[in-house]
């Protein structure tokens, strides 16, 4: 998994910091976006797959709130020696997060305290649950750009499909990039390193979303997870392309 040049740059330059959420203004209120993408595929080749995404960011003049629940399941048809066919899972899984943001003396700098949990059933961890703290600072801004970096110390807590359970303390860092490549369109990068004590964690995202109106949007994205240190027989890259439709309230 390898993030685009800049972000690379900046990760290199930042002692590994940073997946951060770009500073809210100060306008008091909820922004909420929902995401919905379905394949149905018939004939030949059958199967489903659903993905679907809730963001909810609450911003007051002295918080900035996110919270976002998030699933991929993919069912695959396969035909029997009978003839027959039966229906298998082949991807299933569930992410929680919330992060708490509390503005500094800059409204670009953050302290914040993070707390995720993930269930995935063909993962290398059936599921896992993470909390940090850190320092947000917003690095760039420009009229149509912005990065931000975050660090700090967390707590990892997890079982491997094996039914091997796996805790302790961990170092986070991130990053996030949004470009405003026109006023229909904008392009996201985060890149995020969570180090353990016996696992390396990263995962990066990359979307391109266009509006279509005032309240939907079109967002093509793609997501990579690794692991260094998976179980036999599991690969340590997980991949996802989709494209979905964002309507936000």
């Amino acid at each position: 998994m390898t993030p685009t040049p800049i972000l690379a740059l900046l990760l290199a330059g930042a002692c590994g910091s940073a997946c951060a959420t770009a500073s809210m203004p100060t306008n008091a209120g909820w922004q909420t976006s929902a995401e919905l993408g379905a394949i149905a595929a018939s004939g030949n080749t059958a199967g489903t797959s659903f993905s679907g995404k809730i963001d909810a960011r609450q911003d007051t003049e002295r918080w900035s709130n996110e919270y976002i629940a998030s699933g991929f399941f993919k069912e695959d048809a396969r035909r029997l020696s009978d003839g027959s066919t039966n229906s298998v899972p082949t991807a299933k899984r569930f992410a929680l997060s919330s992060k708490f943001g509390y503005r500094l003396a800059e409204d670009t700098e953050k302290a914040f305290l993070l707390a995720t949990h993930v269930e995935d059933q063909f993962g290398a961890y059936a599921e896992y649950s993470t909390i940090g703290i850190g320092r947000s600072t917003r690095w760039l801004q420009s009229a149509d750009s912005s990065v931000d970096l975050e660090l700090g110390p967390g707590y990892f807590s997890g079982s491997r499909q094996t039914g091997e359970t796996e805790n302790g303390f961990t170092v986070r860092g991130a990053a996030a990039l949004r470009w405003q490549l026109s006023p229909a369109a904008q392009f996201s990068q985060t890149v995020s390193v969570e180090r353990g004590t016996a696992n390396v964690h990263s995962s990066a995202e990359a979307a391109l979303s266009t509006k279509i109106n005032d309240t939907m949007q079109m967002k093509a994205a793609f997501v990579a997870r690794n692991d260094s240190n998976v179980p036999v027989a599991k690969k340590n890259t997980d991949t996802q392309t989709s494209v979905t439709l964002v309507y936000s309230f």
